[in-house]
């Protein structure tokens, strides 16, 4: 499955590197000064407050250590393309398994879900080597209802999208304006399929939304195991001539008092149950909403899987993750530019990327061992992958060589499939621990990357013209915290454990990556510095009591330098990314705000599990689209409703910062000591500036219950 041809290429971007170490040594040199100032006046006998000075000092240890572990995003940049049409044409393919997970069809609407299975099973791939897999871990009759109608509609929708050559093949974009930018055929012929088409589509569409508003019950809590081939004959052919891919859906066993496992249990249940059917030696692992915008997306991908070179320690490539729906201001940063454009890129000159979640092409090897050295857990197959002799068997056998493709559903392999998707079939082994996705963190995917580097594989980032992947991002306050908390927690818990990247990890990987994932794990403590930055400068400006230089005073040239250098060159990094002034300045205003919330809860939430106080749960994020708050996000309008907890510390602070500045500007008129509070006033008014959103928040709220 090897390709003699180079497939891909790569580029360093030796301007942006240059540029990124002159600054960092710039820089550098800034916040040594900085920290030296506050440690030697700390000491000097001055007459000031030493708890004030010391957590100033801490804030600004905090933020060195945490932008110290940035330098390896900007050590070496990378960017990499391929060249898919010099994949020979009658190369050999390895099977590849997508697999789908949903949990909830309330807060995952089920058309979507139907949308990413139809976009997958539409990819450009031959069809006898694709499967496409559906987990329900809501086991709900209203999925696998909706899975029915999707096949049956795929029947049609792969001929027309294969003839025509259509690129957006998940139905709802191609149905809608999302499709505008494709070029499409002007044929009589093809208008009247398309119309033809798009009608049948409307009736499934239809025909599901129904079925959810009867539904009285959307997740069952405690069942049994289901799977059931949807569609099993690769060979079969419609009335076009298309073959269809492998269909199943698995819904693992689940009961109330077994360990659920969440996200990454369903994907480990699907690993198993896939092997019975099709074990493909890829994996593509998709969200519900993220559905498949390029179907060249596996050939893409190939082309670093089927490099000689590389592909023995590839364990797998990274797509980013893009969304249809972003506002034209993205007050949210849901496009998350700094992470795609800035993080990957840095991480992709220094053995690759992290696990995103989806949108990547995994190595089913990658998650049994090392690529270094011989499967340990083939010599004890059942302490390790289980109780099932035949699941044992058929890891001795695909470790040597791909085995054959399912032919067919029987009785017994049916029943086999459920015994591997049961509660207990994991007791006693290492899944979770050192096979399949990892169970120590709610991050699933994300420690899972980073265990994969740990044990020597490598991984790539690709980032196209075209998105492969595009899915649905949230639209309001309440869902954006709800998904940072859960963030926040996960990664600290990872920082803090002993996997943390600064001890488990560096003994592990180059320091380089080793910094890259600590500054994943430790960002959350920016919620520390930040919430100091909030309280101690304005309660001490109340007082009168200054905490930085002089205007006139060099040192306060180096707090200056320290400040303009960190805006500066994320400024710069943003302008060069073809973004604008208001794209920057959105990006500053929200990270505070979700610092001082989201980031925060996520470390008070980690704090109470640690001391017992509260059980680990898993927060879905609501994917569902209201239309009024669509609206309110499509004009540029923070919406906050059901935020109002995560807001209570920014909401404190926000008032907090009002009163002691129109109090403490009446004390600064009368002692006329404007240049020792000037750095004090300054950042006031910056705070306020940056907090409008939540102040025009609070008088909204004021005015309507008066």
């Amino acid at each position: 499955m090897a390709s003699s041809k180079i497939l891909h290429s790569c580029t360093t971007q030796k301007r942006r590197t240059i540029l990124n170490r002159l600054h960092t040594l710039f820089h550098f040199t800034a916040t040594l000064l900085l920290l030296y100032y506050r440690v030697s006046h700390f000491f000097d006998g001055n007459n000031m407050p030493a708890l004030a000075w010391a957590l100033m000092t801490l804030s600004e240890l905090i933020f060195t250590f945490i932008w110290g572990l940035t330098l390896a995003f900007r050590w070496q940049p990378l960017s990499r393309s391929v060249s898919v049409d010099k994949i020979p044409a009658d190369m050999d393919l390895p099977g590849l398994d997508v697999f789908v997970c949903t949990a909830d069809p309330q807060k995952e609407p089920t058309v979507e879900v139907m949308n990413t299975v139809l976009s997958a099973l539409a990819l450009d791939y031959p069809p006898e080597k694709l499967a496409v897999y559906l987990s329900d871990d809501g086991g709900s009759y209203i999925t696998l209802y909706a899975l029915k109608e999707a096949f049956r509609f795929a029947t049609c929708w792969l001929p027309f999208c294969k003839k025509y050559g259509i690129k957006t093949r998940c139905p709802e974009a191609f149905f809608s304006s999302l499709a505008k930018y494709e070029q499409l055929p002007t044929t009589d012929e093809f208008s009247a399929e398309d119309e033809e088409l798009e009608m049948k589509y409307r009736l499934v569409k239809r025909n599901v939304e129904k079925v959810c508003e009867e539904a009285s019950i959307y997740a069952v809590q405690d069942r049994p195991a289901h799977v059931e081939i949807i569609h099993g004959d690769t060979d079969m052919k419609d009335e076009d001539r298309t073959k269809m891919p492998l269909l199943v859906y698995v819904s693992r066993e689940r009961r109330p008092s077994k360990p659920h496992r969440f996200k990454a249990g369903a994907l480990n249940a699907l690993l198993r149950v896939s092997e019975k059917f099709s074990n493909g030696p890829c994996l593509l692992v998709l969200d519900c909403d993220m559905y498949c915008n390029d179907p060249t997306s596996p050939t893409q991908a190939m082309c670093f899987h089927l490099d000689p070179e590389m592909s023995p320690s590839l364990a797998f490539v990274q797509f980013p993750q893009m969304f249809y729906n972003i506002s034209k201001n993205d007050i949210y940063d849901n496009q998350a530019r700094s992470a795609y454009r800035i993080k990957w890129q840095g991480m992709n000159g220094i053995r690759g990327p992290s696990l995103s979640g989806t949108g990547f092409y995994l190595k089913r090897k990658a998650l049994y061992g090392s690529p270094n050295f011989e499967d340990k857990h083939l010599f004890e197959p059942q302490s390790s992958f289980g109780m099932s002799s035949k699941f044992t068997d058929l890891q001795k056998f695909s470790s040597e060589q791909e085995i054959a493709r399912f032919e067919g559903p029987s009785d017994a392999i049916l029943k086999e499939a459920k015994l591997l998707a049961s509660c207990d079939y994991e007791r006693n082994t290492k899944w979770g621990e050192e096979i399949g996705f990892s169970y120590e963190s709610l991050l699933e995917s994300t420690f899972t990357g980073y265990l994969l580097h740990c044990r020597g594989w490598t991984s790539v980032y690709l980032c196209p013209t075209r998105p492969c992947f595009l899915g649905c991002t949230t639209i309001d306050m309440k869902d954006a915290l709800v998904q940072l908390v859960k963030w926040s927690s996960g990664l600290l818990q990872i920082g803090l454990s002993r996997f943390s990247p600064l001890s488990y990890g560096v003994s592990r990987m180059s320091i380089l990556q080793s910094m890259c994932y600590g500054y994943f794990t430790f960002q959350p403590l920016f919620a520390i510095a930040l919430l100091i930055y909030g309280i101690v400068p304005q309660l001490c400006f109340l007082k009168g009591i200054p905490l930085y230089p002089k205007v006139l005073s060099p040192w306060f040239a180096v707090f200056s330098t320290v400040y303009l250098s960190a805006l500066g060159q994320q400024l710069h990094e943003v302008l060069s990314d073809g973004g604008t002034i208001w794209t920057w300045w959105n990006e500053q205003r929200i990270w505070v705000i979700k610092s001082v919330s989201g980031s925060l809860f996520g470390c008070l939430d980690l704090s109470m599990k640690r001391l017992g106080v509260k059980k680990t749960t898993f927060r879905l994020t609501n994917k569902a689209v209201d239309k009024e708050k669509l609206e309110k996000y499509e004009k540029g309008e923070f919406d906050f409703q059901g935020a109002a907890m995560f807001m209570v510390p920014l909401s404190v602070l926000v008032i907090l910062n009002m009163a002691c500045f129109i109090a403490g500007i009446r004390g600064v008129i009368i002692r006329k000591n404007y240049g020792e509070m000037f750095g004090q006033i300054f950042l006031s008014l910056f705070i306020m500036v940056l907090s409008y959103p939540m102040i025009e928040g609070l008088l909204k709220k004021s005015k309507k219950e008066q």
